[in-house]
């Protein structure tokens, strides 16, 4: 049998779907300073907040930040050692951004990860490849083979070397998704970026980055924003008619940018996003997540596909609009990101598979890089 033309016969899921993806990631401070009182917290403050806030983070990673954000370390590792634990079962990610390769605080938060490896599931590397280049990834997933082989790295790519590097960051099977950090990369770049504009500032060297994880099978996150939004949208508006009735009458000029940059990068195909505040996280989750509706139109085109015998070949009248194998694949692909975005149904994941059943092995890597068959 020519392989390139093989189906699948018994699906592994996983094999074929990946993992979940990183989708938004919410920069959560472990010990935070507080302007009204002129101080930091203590651990009491600090582990109370975590209690009332993390515990049901809605985001799909919660994020904490031990490397530029982070004033008080030490404290803060003794945080996590002791609050980690104690987490309820959950539906999201915990993820350590720890600091930059070799240095002193990155042999301590070895330590932490050591110490809370059953409570983790990605370590964000900070600077990665900069000094030593893909050494970093290989050591640190060499050690992470001893203390949780399923913790998974997502290196950030915050200079223009490390962007040079990137094919060579992204060959190790610990890297799914690699981070890209817009403002030290833009100061590495001597780049003014505004915070309305950063994208189109930074477009050049995003696709770059896109390219390559295309080319490797690897996913993207994008960019931190640094504008504050003044309301939080409801989470019972998911559909785009809902999304942008809500920001013609209650979003502020913050809400806008946000949800537009997130909307620009979804459809750019990134595969998560950063955000520092607990009101970015449904803006940017509803420009990420194919919604109901969305889903329902692709079910239907991928149903009239098989109908008409026209997946792999053929085109058919759907709606109006004349679609072919591409325009399949596009559909499946919404289907796939939902699944990857916690946002798809058991009955619709199993008319993915079914979908994928009928496809051959090297037209589902053409429509789903993320797999590992």
């Amino acid at each position: 049998m020519n392989y390139e033309y093989a189906f699948l016969d018994n699906v592994d899921e996983q094999l074929v779907l990946g993992g979940f993806w990183p989708g938004i990631q919410l920069y959560y401070p472990p010990v935070k300073y507080n302007p009204a009182q002129g101080q930091y917290e203590t651990m009491e403050q600090a582990a109370d907040r975590i209690r009332r806030h993390a515990h049901h983070c809605p985001a799909h990673t919660l994020l904490f930040d031990l490397e530029d954000g982070c004033r008080q370390k030490e404290m803060s590792r003794e945080l996590l050692k002791q609050e980690l634990p104690k987490f309820p079962e959950r539906d999201f990610q915990i993820a350590l951004r720890i600091n930059p390769f070799r240095t002193p605080e990155y042999e301590k938060d070895l330590e932490l990860i050591k110490a809370v490896k059953e409570h983790i599931d990605v370590i964000i590397l900070a600077k990665a490849g900069e000094v030593y280049g893909a050494a970093e990834i290989r050591d640190l997933s060499s050690w992470l083979v001893g203390v949780n082989e399923k913790i998974e790295i997502q290196p950030i790519i915050e200079h223009p070397r490390s962007l040079k590097l990137a094919p060579d960051l992204m060959q190790f099977s610990s890297v799914t998704h690699v981070v890209f950090g817009i403002h030290d990369f833009s100061k590495a770049m001597a780049i003014h970026l505004t915070p309305e504009g950063w994208i189109d500032e930074l477009r050049t060297y995003l696709r770059n980055l896109l390219l390559e994880a295309r080319i490797a099978g690897k996913g993207v996150i994008g960019g931190v924003e640094v504008l504050i939004n003044e309301t939080a949208m409801p989470e019972n508006f998911i559909e785009p008619h809902d999304v942008r009735r809500w920001l013609d009458l209650h979003g502020d000029h913050n809400s806008h940018v946000v949800h537009r940059h997130a909307v620009e990068e979804a459809q750019m195909g990134l595969t998560g996003k950063q955000v520092i505040h607990p009101y970015h996280i449904h803006l940017c989750k509803v420009a990420f997540t194919p919604s109901p509706l969305q889903i329902n139109r692709n079910v239907k085109v991928l149903q009239a596909a098989i109908d008409a015998d026209a997946l792999l070949g053929g085109a058919i009248r759907f709606e109006g609009e004349m679609l072919d194998p591409p325009m399949f694949g596009k559909a499946l692909q919404t289907l796939l990101r939902a699944y990857a975005l916690k946002a798809l149904s058991d009955d619709n994941k199993a008319f993915a598979m079914d979908v994928l059943k009928r496809l051959p092995v090297h037209v589902i890597r053409e429509n789903w890089p993320y797999g590992k068959i």
